[in-house]
């Protein structure tokens, strides 16, 4: 694909097109979903670059913007099928398998080997990577919710509401290991 303007004026009246050009409100469920997908791409695009600014100090974080660097591909690839008409199809159309699920677990659980187990709740915080992870996480959740709610209406693969739920978990583990990592505290949630 290659585009040569940015701007076309067509999305002026509050409208936009689906891929296959069914056109609909911006506010329609299923661009609201495709629009926190990428909402959280972007966020896991700052948290790459303040991973690259650790790098030196610490090749360990690595693996972990490698691994990001395949999730956002991914949230791609799900944005896409997210922005695709309902029935359409194309060639080459990007997809969410189940090989991409297993891939997400295989991380948790090898992350989460390395982490004493959870005795209390975990109040979103620390460095500035553990930081965004976890607001990626809670972005994540919201896009999980407002799939829910599109699939209720239109037809999603379900490999799609794993992926998400999958990630989500994925980045909780992300943070704690990037916060064992780098040497930082965890804060737990005092009752009361």
């Amino acid at each position: 694909m290659r585009i040569s303007k940015v701007y076309t004026r067509t999305g002026d009246a509050g409208k936009t097109r689906l891929a296959g050009g069914q056109q609909v409100f911006k506010d329609d469920r299923r661009v609201e979903a495709y629009g926190t997908v990428d909402e959280l791409n972007a966020v896991l695009g700052a948290t790459r670059a303040f991973i690259v600014e650790r790098l030196p100090e610490n090749t360990t974080l690595t693996t972990l913007d490698t691994e990001l660097h395949v999730i956002q591909s991914k949230l791609f690839d799900l944005g896409g099928i997210l922005a695709t008409a309902p029935g359409t199809s194309f060639p080459n159309m990007p997809e969410v398998t189940e090989d991409d699920v297993t891939r997400l677990e295989n991380l948790i659980d090898s992350m989460n080997v390395e982490l004493e187990p959870l005795k209390e709740f975990i109040l979103p915080g620390g460095g500035k990577v553990t930081s965004l992870l976890h607001m990626a996480r809670t972005i994540c959740r919201r896009a999980e919710r407002q799939c829910v709610t599109l699939s209720r209406e239109d037809s999603l693969g379900p490999t799609l509401l794993m992926y998400l739920n999958r990630l989500s978990d994925a980045l909780f583990v992300f943070a704690r290991w990037v916060a064992k990592v780098q040497g930082e505290p965890e804060h737990f949630w005092t009752r009361g």
